[in-house]
């Protein structure tokens, strides 16, 4: 599917502004987008606001990750609902909420930082098309045919 988008944060910074192809349920579109895009055709247009927990996907689902006290800065109260901003992988921006405090173990999740953040859409239907390849012929695969 081709798809002419536009994403915005509500009231804020535009984030996205392409043409881009993916393949629906191919996990590369927020989800509340992709629920919107489902089942329609070329030429297709639509307009809204994704809610925060339907854009990013359920927080509480976000991945977990273990540290020790000694990788936060001295100077700042580590207890839990605490956020802090890191980089992650590929040096992508990410927050990190903390979850449970145990000692010097501190258990964090890792949430986007457009978590909490309503989004704005605008979307456009370019092209459809069916992404699996066509059958191979049993002859192909040599394979005898029904009688």
């Amino acid at each position: 599917m081709t798809v002419k988008v536009e994403l915005a944060v509500v009231g804020g910074a535009t984030l996205e502004k392409s043409t881009v192809e993916y393949i629906h349920g191919g996990g590369t579109m927020l989800p509340g987008l992709e629920a919107v895009l489902a089942g329609l055709e070329k030429g297709a247009k639509r307009e809204g606001v994704i809610k925060a927990k339907d854009a990013f996907g359920n927080p509480a689902m976000h991945p977990l990750k273990q540290l020790k006290r000694t990788e936060f800065p001295k100077d700042v109260k580590v207890q839990v609902g605490e956020k802090f901003a890191a980089k992650g992988a590929n040096d992508m921006n990410v927050v990190l909420r903390i979850e449970k405090v145990t000692g010097d173990d501190v258990e964090v999740r890792l949430v986007h930082p457009l978590a909490e953040k309503d989004i704005k859409y605008s979307a456009e239907i370019i092209q459809v098309s069916d992404p699996r390849p066509p059958p191979v012929p049993a002859e192909a695969l040599e394979l005898e045919e029904d009688p």
